[in-house]
């Protein structure tokens, strides 16, 4: 299927094969609606990397609690100059939204949120360690291995209507509101070193933040939650350009084929070559209002 021009293509070429241990796919998508929400995400590997014949350094993992019919996720994106951050991205989802499911069995009021972020960091220590506590050398070499992003939280439909969503983050990934065409940017940068000195640095696990408290928004029930890596974060700028508008066009309901979420973001547009991934939600009463404004382009 051809690719979707915003702006500028990408110059054409035959992505190179990714290495085949751990396997990772090009593209990943998935959709669904629980009674109250309604999921579409992909993630997408990166011109840069199909190019050089790198993994796709982004992860992705969503899944549905039934008892509080509540939605966990989890979104990170590996650092590039880690090799192995496709790995410790993986690890850290799949942790995270383990951890957060296991919390809402325990049926507690609130999450803790120190202790899932922690649990995803030590995952990647154990990643280098194979099981034993790791040495100040090791916490180094996990840090410079595997480091990686992440932005995990819960999101539920509230009795009027809204969208009400919990989350927390280590590093640049974002999220956003889309609301009447526009978008609003929900998180900031987390810059701070584990000195406490800020610098232009991204943060990323395995450091953890002195201080990890959760984070609270509303999103209004005509409206939608993204939460994305900077590969999708950095070409939607203020929203106000080529690609805002394009994706705002697209996402102001749920399309209702899950792959047209993936073609969308797949978008060629040419300096933007990062690894992308989008999770989108909405009050389930979006896609019945009229199922989506159709396949992007």
């Amino acid at each position: 299927m051809e690719r979707l021009p915003l702006g500028r293509p990408a110059t054409w070429f035959e992505s190179k094969p990714p290495p085949a241990d751990p396997y990772r796919p090009d593209t990943l998508f998935d959709g669904w609606s629980t009674p109250g929400l309604t999921i579409r995400l992909a993630s997408v590997r990166g011109d840069a990397h199909r190019f050089g014949g790198q993994p796709r350094q982004d992860d992705i993992v969503v899944a549905a609690h039934e008892p509080t019919d509540a939605v966990v996720f989890a979104v990170a994106d590996g650092v590039s100059a880690a090799p192995q951050s496709h790995v410790g991205a993986a690890l850290a989802c799949r942790t995270a939204v383990a951890d957060v499911l296991r919390q809402l069995d325990e049926g507690r009021p609130q999450v803790d949120w120190s202790r899932t972020v922690s649990a995803a960091a030590y995952q990647l220590f154990m990643r280098v360690t194979r099981g034993a506590e790791p040495t100040p050398e090791q916490r180094k070499e996990a840090q410079a291995l595997l480091a990686t992003t992440l932005v995990t939280g819960v999101v539920r439909l509230t009795g009027s209507g809204l969208l009400e969503v919990n989350l927390v983050h280590v590093g640049d990934s974002g999220a956003w509101t889309l609301h009447e065409d526009g978008f609003l940017p929900l998180l900031g940068d987390q810059k701070e070193r584990a000195d406490g000195v800020f610098s232009s640095a991204v943060a990323a696990l395995p450091w953890v933040p002195q201080q990890i408290e959760g984070k609270w928004f509303t999103i209004p029930e005509d409206g939608a939650l993204l939460i994305g890596t900077d590969g999708f974060g950095d070409p939607l700028g203020d929203g106000t350009g080529t690609v805002g508008k394009a994706m705002a066009w697209e996402l102001s309901r749920p399309p209702r084929e899950p792959s047209v979420l993936a073609r969308l973001l797949d978008f060629s547009r040419e300096t933007f070559d990062d690894d992308r991934t989008l999770l989108a939600v909405w009050p389930r009463h979006r896609l019945d209002e009229s199922g989506g404004p159709g396949a992007a382009g």
